[in-house]
């Protein structure tokens, strides 16, 4: 019987090092939310502006993520299956938003919605108006989550053998139609996991929303309203239950993921 090797040097760095993470990315978190007591919690979630809040949150988010979805899925087949002169260039303009300081984004686009430009001007003679609204909220989190779709997406087109399309193509199919019915349902899993990506991403944007819109307030922006103006106490539970409602949205988006896996594998025959 031979002696069990012993583990190299360097598996205990990796795990060392993978608790460091674990740990600096959990303490802040389980601490915040042990810090409340119930009590808070159940006041906090009876605050009519609580509710409001997050709400929002929930459902601008959702409202960034249809619109990331819609424009976003042509676009992500585009670049996943055509070469074009600057597309380098292009697919670099798209991860703008997620190296742009977000205080930043939020200026540009009341720039470009203000009265002074023509756009802006434009937008106000037919009744549309982004400072202190919801669209302006919804403007700003598709900015700064369209690019997490737009990646995804991206990456999930690349990853489907274009061959199947080809074949789809030589039976008589159009373009449109061998989209929906072949590349569609195979990118499909990649679109729900983008999607996720981009509401996490949405809902938890402060800085440009901050400056575009502090009325009407979403959770992130309540939050730090009273922390400013009442301290950890008041900011507290409302956090944690946004973390709450964060976690079960997006765990119920992952397990229709895995069930969508799931059946694709089922549904696949063995060669």
């Amino acid at each position: 019987m031979n002696p069990k090797k012993p583990l190299d040097p360097f598996f205990w760095l990796t795990v060392v090092c993978g608790s460091v993470v674990v740990a600096f990315i959990l303490l802040p978190l389980i601490q915040m939310m042990a810090q409340p007591s119930l009590q808070d919690l159940k006041e906090a979630i009876q605050d009519p502006a609580v509710r409001r809040s997050i709400w929002l949150s929930i459902y601008t988010s959702g409202l960034a993520a249809f619109i990331s979805f819609t424009i976003g899925t042509p676009f992500a087949y585009l670049l996943a299956r055509r070469d074009f002169p600057g597309k380098k260039f292009v697919e670099s303009i798209i991860d703008l938003p997620i190296m742009i300081p977000h205080p930043i984004v939020g200026i540009a686009i009341l720039g470009l919605a203000g009265k002074n430009h023509w756009l802006g001007h434009l937008m106000h003679q037919v009744g549309i108006y982004v400072m202190g609204t919801v669209t302006g909220i919804v403007t700003v989190l598709t900015f700064v989550a369209l690019p997490f779709y737009v990646n995804t997406v991206k990456a999930g087109f690349e990853a489907i053998p274009v061959r199947l399309e080809h074949v789809s193509r030589s039976l008589g199919a159009s373009p449109a139609k061998t989209f929906l019915r072949v590349t569609f349902p195979l990118a499909s899993r990649s679109m729900l996991v983008g999607i996720i990506m981009c509401c996490a991403r949405a809902i938890s944007e402060f800085g440009a929303v901050v400056i575009v819109a502090y009325h009407p307030m979403i959770a992130p922006v309540l939050i730090y309203e009273r922390f400013t103006a009442y301290g950890l106490k008041y900011s507290q539970p409302v956090a944690v239950w946004l973390i709450l409602v964060c976690l079960v949205l997006f765990l119920l988006l992952r397990i229709v993921t895995g069930q969508r896996g799931s059946k694709t594998a089922a549904g696949k025959k063995p060669s």
